[in-house]
């Protein structure tokens, strides 16, 4: 810290005082509560965040804003409070009055206007309707850079995926925002524009670019913003891991705070911290240390969005840290010292006590009014129109109908249909805004609705309106597409909503599937429009008109309506590089895709498997290790197998394989394999085999639900988990391929080792008494009518298949049986089988032993048989002592549910050899898959 600076007033030698303009803070409810009374009055609490939770009205937040300022005030607070909100336009608004505040685009929704000049006017207007309530500093701009477009939740918040685009829109608003009288700040540093979600609230979502990747892109528009004189910096929570950068959480790093952001990029504004009340930091630090790690990391204010509890932890942990010296003085002074410079900017008493409230809105109302439909109507972007279908009045008769089809989706909380329903919900609830917590898919229809009528309205003739949902199409939509004579598809976020997807490409199919009276084929208008991300169609060609409109508030329809109607020119563009280029992605390659010949491309498989494991890190086990060519061939009559290669068909060589099988028994299209020589990836080899079998899998006749990872073979039991950078992106990877992997099943494979030396756990054999079954061991196909009964009871693919084949090898295969005494029911089986099987063929692990060992497969416990894992425990424990006395000394589980308690077959010997995601989707929803 500069020695030349002036002394600080005396006023500030309380160290309370001092401490307390460190912390934002924020509270549940419209009203001013007991709690944040006690934080400003007792604690000396600087700053305030306030959310769309705390805000009714322009009319209310004034007084409300009032009331918390004049509460510091007469507690003898040297500095008025600062008390921002997030008020980003588009879907993020704190702050929503139907009457005095207006709404204007999202982020995105102004790039694509192209006109920085309306995105400052728009900023400053924005700037001013908080200004008037008395708020005083702004949560924005918006400067991550939206490098992963197809899976990330800032969706339209972002201005786009070109830094320099970004860069330019962001200090705009930044300008506008400070000529409007608020302070300012820049999110979310280092960038959201790219994370990855590993699923868990408790697990953190990830950078993995390198500083050098940050520095040349993501970092542009917040080294810019720096340059024109942000006034503070929100550092995100997210983890970042890449080549010497290894941080847990990024606000509580020194190296991305004090070091990245401070010293190289010169930023000597005010940071402010993630909130620490986020469920992985409280978990993985606890917030009073994590609040200490975020002061010493160069964090001048901590957030703490709303538990009391957690707040005065907050304190007291600040406190203990300047006590035990692990925080200095003059650190706490050089933060305070960047907290007062900033409310010398924006905030002063006689603003504070005397905000200008509605009768300023009032004034300004007219000509904000206009601005919001300016910057609407020039947002709208009409990214195709192949056959020109727009406008509508010239496609479709008065007399004729028009069909509007709508996702139900909760509507943004910048929308009349938001408070609506958000007021419905709290007069009938004691609590408030129940519909935020339940998400009821149903909320949606109120905004949807409006803009039927508003379609109706404009055409003076029928319109015909109805939802989908994840149940895809449905005889009643079928009903109406056929009467209908144009159609209107709303898709919101089908990147990351994939039924959405589906359902809008099996309406696309019917819509080029019709036929005139006279039999000649007709396509039937349909269009397209993206209410949220234009990244769910930008690039299907297939779709021919495709609308953007980068939100669904009330005032975006009604631009929207405009357009469709001819009465105005839409004039917007995409945003950022799907603009310039017309590409999501960097340009693929096609790969000629063959199906695998046994004679000719054994060899060349079982060389690719040996590159494949010899390419695996270090660290981690290939789960290809045991297998070779003849591992993914079942030749079962029950099953279609389809495999494919890449292959260089002048040295023989293969590039990449895929194996696939159609489970007849169950309608299952499963992707068994998909692997590429390590020295060949990343040049779309794996993209065109995923995209060939898809398609064939989906000529299946009787093709009901895809899955990814199979039972039989078992050897990718799903797509592999785990540590390291390359199993977090295959995670993506497959996420881009379409494959919804929020919705997996975890499953994995185990094994127990050194059985010469094993017995079981002690009183294990009593419990099993006490399990209420008899177990048998039988072998053969005339047990298989009770067995394969009741593995109907499970609904997991493969299972027929693998009970079936040890049925029919009573030499090398057996099943375990735990019967009911009472009646001699079966309720639960495992397969128990020998190296000599052939079920062991297609089970790697056995053979990558190099010792005798014995097999376990696919336990199934009937619902309501009892105590499930006693049951299983049972069966796996007659097993071993069965492996055992086969002289065996080691065994393979190979299928057993990830997310179980595994402490019972951990005490029975057993580690986790491999884990993994089982996938699956219905088939109706992949009605077409885009060409690579």
């Amino acid at each position: 810290m500069a020695t030349n600076e002036p002394p600080l007033d005396p006023v500030w030698e309380d160290m309370d005082r001092q401490l307390g303009q460190l912390f934002m803070m924020g509270f549940d409810g419209t009203s001013v509560t007991p709690q944040i009374r006690t934080l400003i009055q007792k604690h000396h609490l600087g700053s305030i965040l306030l959310t769309a939770k705390n805000l009714k009205s322009a009319e209310e937040t004034t007084q409300l804003v009032y009331e918390l300022q004049k509460i510091a005030h007469d507690a003898g607070h040297p500095v008025p409070l600062a008390i921002g909100v997030d008020q980003e336009n588009g879907g993020v608004n704190s702050l929503f009055d139907e009457i005095y505040i207006r709404q204007y685009p999202s982020a995105m929704g102004m790039a694509a206007t192209g006109s920085t000049e309306l995105a400052y006017e728009v900023a400053k207007a924005t700037a001013q309707e908080i200004v008037a309530c008395g708020i005083n500093w702004m949560f924005g701009p918006c400067l991550d850079v939206l490098t992963n477009a197809r899976n990330q939740p800032l969706g339209v918040r972002t201005a786009g995926d070109d830094p320099q685009e970004v860069s330019s829109f962001g200090i705009a608003y930044m300008k506008g925002y400070k000529d409007a009288g608020c302070a300012t700040m820049g999110k979310h540093f280092p960038s959201y524009g790219n994370l990855e979600f590993l699923g868990s609230a408790l697990d953190v979502p990830i950078i993995t670019e390198s500083l050098e990747q940050l520095s040349l892109s993501a970092l542009v528009p917040f080294r810019n913003a720096i340059a024109h004189g942000l006034d503070a910096m929100m550092v995100g929570g997210c983890a970042m891991s890449s080549a010497g950068l290894n941080v847990m959480h990024a606000c509580l790093s020194e190296q991305v705070v004090d070091e990245l952001l401070r010293t190289d990029l010169n930023f000597d504004g005010v940071v402010v911290s993630e909130c620490l009340e986020m469920e992985a930091l409280s978990h993985n630090i606890g917030v009073g240390g994590g609040t200490v790690m975020a002061v010493n990391a160069g964090c001048d204010i901590v957030l703490l969005c709303r538990s009391f509890s957690v707040q005065q932890e907050a304190i007291n942990g600040l406190k203990l840290g300047i006590e035990n010296s692990m925080l200095t003085k003059a650190r706490i002074r050089q933060s305070l010292r960047r907290v007062l410079a900033m409310k010398a900017k924006c905030a002063s008493w006689e603003k504070a006590l005397n905000p200008p409230g509605v009768p300023l809105l009032s004034t300004m109302q007219p000509s904000h009014t206009s601005l919001s439909t300016k910057a609407y109507n020039s947002s709208i972007t009409v990214v195709r129109d192949k056959s020109r279908f727009l406008p509508l009045s010239n496609i479709i008769e008065p007399e004729e109908e028009l069909l509007l089809l709508t996702p139900l989706v909760k509507p943004l909380a910048a929308s009349a249909a938001a408070r609506a329903l958000s007021e419905s919900a709290a007069a009938n609830s004691p609590e408030p805004a129940v519909w935020e917590r339940s998400a009821s898919v149903m909320s949606g229809e109120r905004v949807f609705r409006e803009l039927g009528r508003a379609l109706a309205r404009q055409r003076s003739g029928r319109v015909l309106h109805t939802s989908y949902t994840a149940n895809g199409v449905r005889p009643v939509h079928e009903n109406l597409i056929n009467r209908a004579s144009a159609i209107i598809v709303l898709t919101a976020d089908a990147n990351r909503n994939l039924y959405q997807h589906g359902f809008t490409k099996h309406v696309s199919m019917i819509c080029n599937s019709q036929y005139s009276a006279g039999g000649e084929r007709r396509e039937k208008p349909l269009v397209v429009v993206s209410v949220s991300s234009p990244y769910d169609f930008a690039m299907d060609q297939s779709i021919g008109t495709y609308i953007c409109t980068f939100d669904f508030t009330e005032t975006a329809l009604n631009s929207l309506v405009k357009v469709l109607y001819g009465e105005i020119t839409p004039t917007g563009n995409l945003p950022g590089t799907i603009s310039q280029s017309q590409k999501l992605h960097q340009s693929r390659q096609h790969w000629l895709v063959e199906i695998f010949n046994e004679d000719r491309d054994a060899n060349g498989l079982d060389a690719l498997i040996k590159a494949v494991v010899d390419g695996t890190p270090p660290n981690q086990r290939s789960e290809l290790l045991g297998s070779n060519s003849n591992s993914f061939l079942l030749h079962n009559s029950e099953v279609i197998e389809s495999h494919f290669v890449v292959r260089n068909s002048s040295t023989q060589a293969l590039y990449g394989f895929c194996a696939t099988y159609f489970f007849k028994s169950t309608g299952t299209g499963a992707i068994g394999a998909l692997f590429v020589d390590p020295q060949r990836r990343k040049l779309s080899i794996g993209h065109s085999l995923h995209n060939r079998a898809i398609r064939t899998l989906l000529q299946r006749e009787g093709i009901k639900r895809f899955q990814l990872g199979t039972r039989l073979p078992s050897i990718f039991l799903g797509n592999p988990t785990g540590h390291g950078a390359e199993r977090k992106r295959l995670r993506s990877w497959f996420a881009n391929m379409g494959w919804n992997t929020a919705l997996s099943r975890p499953v994995c494979s185990m094994i127990a080792k050194d059985l010469s030396n094993w017995s079981p756990p002690d009183g294990m054999a009593k419990s099993l008494q006490s399990a209420g079954a008899e177990f048998d061991l039988v072998y053969g196909w005339e047990y298989s009518s009770a067995v394969l009964d009741h593995i109907k009871t499970s609904n997991r693919q493969g299972l027929a298949e693998v009970y079936k084949l040890a049925l029919t090898d009573p030499a090398s295969c057996g099943i375990i049986r735990a019967k009911r005494p009472e009646d001699g029911a079966i309720v639960g089986t495992v397969v128990l089988y020998s190296m000599a099987s052939r079920l062991a063929e297609f089970v790697p692990a056995m053979k990558d032993t190099n010792e005798l060992t014995g097999g376990i497969s696919s336990p199934v416990i009937s619902p309501g048989a009892g105590e499930y894992s006693t049951l299983l425990q049972g069966l796996i424990l007659l097993g071993i002592r069965q492996i055992k006395q086969q002289g065996c000394n080691a065994c393979v589980l190979d299928y057993m549910d990830g997310d179980g308690n595994f402490d019972g077959l951990s005490a029975l010997g057993f580690n986790v050899l491999h884990v993994f995601e089982e996938v699956s989707c219905d088939a109706a929803t992949w009605t077409m898959v885009p060409p690579s």
